[in-house]
């Protein structure tokens, strides 16, 4: 099975008629796509409560990829050791609760910033991660492409599988140490993750400008740049049970555009886009104001 989602549901206007209420967007997301990222997870613990009206909002079917508490995956400088860091995954496993419950949490996604990279030290952080979220499907994503270089590529493959960590696969550009390659390899029998960052080269490592998520996901895919991805999907969905695609170029607009252009590519259904207006352009944000 492939399902074909977004990273949010809030911001793709192309998804819902004129008018829709913030709170009704869900339940109109998941009339159409049958997966969703969850990011506001990563910038803070979400109540359980939340999760509960987010799991009665979708059907039985709907599933969540929910990404890691920013703390978890150790974005801040300076994060809580010992007994502060106990109590931060305390906290987020507890606000999952509801949605693995009711069967719909589909993995958590631990995305490792740039900084990141392949030593014993941080594989030591892995796998406390790991132990630390038993129970909890997860799914992992690196940012620094020391973990995918020949001489460690299949040590890091072996080691998720071995572990128990879904894959995470990304398309995003290749723009030196801090993106890392397209590597058609699951991990999970049950599941792998491709995610779907665009291919803005340039725009890729301007962390630190003030538009900087604008720029690095400013990025539109052509039908033949999905086109590619039929046959990587096919070839993934024979390694593991269920892939879940998803699009992640949200600051232009794109997203919600690109998964219907898949899905038609797959010879699945695809949700009838809204009329979206003028679309930036794809180097709009670069332009001098």
């Amino acid at each position: 099975m492939i399902r074909v989602g977004l990273a949010g549901w809030g911001d793709h206007d192309r998804l819902y008629a004129p008018g829709t209420k913030p709170q009704n967007k869900l339940k109109e997301y998941a009339r159409q796509l049958p997966v969703v990222e969850v990011d506001s997870t990563f910038y803070a613990i979400q109540t359980p409560e939340r999760f509960q009206a987010w799991a009665e909002d979708t059907p039985a079917e709907f599933r969540f990829v929910v990404k890691a508490y920013q703390v978890l995956t150790g974005h801040r400088r300076g994060n809580p050791a010992g007994d502060g860091l106990d109590a931060a995954f305390e906290a987020f496993r507890a606000s999952l609760e509801p949605v693995r419950a009711a069967g719909k949490l589909q993995a958590v996604l631990f995305q490792y910033p740039p900084w990141f990279d392949c030593i014993r030290e941080n594989v030591r952080v892995l796998r406390e991660a790991k132990e630390r979220m038993a129970g909890f499907p997860c799914a992992l994503e690196f940012r620094h492409q020391s973990w995918f270089r020949p001489e460690f590529r299949q040590k890091t493959l072996d080691f998720m599988a071995r572990e128990g960590w879904i894959h995470s696969v990304c398309d995003e550009p290749q723009a030196g140490e801090t993106s890392v390659p397209t590597v058609l390899s699951a991990t999970d029998p049950g599941l792998t993750i491709v995610r779907m960052h665009g291919r803005n080269v340039s725009g890729w490592n301007s962390g630190g400008a003030p538009n900087w998520r604008d720029v690095r996901y400013l990025y539109h895919y052509s039908r033949e740049e999905l086109a590619e991805w039929v046959d990587r999907l096919a070839m993934l969905e024979e390694q593991s049970q269920e892939v879940s695609v998803i699009f992640n170029n949200n600051s232009g607009g794109h997203a919600a555009g690109n998964a219907a252009d898949l899905l038609e590519l797959l010879g699945q259904a695809a949700p009838e886009l809204k009329d979206p207006g003028k679309q930036p352009e794809q180097l709009d944000l670069f332009d001098a104001t």
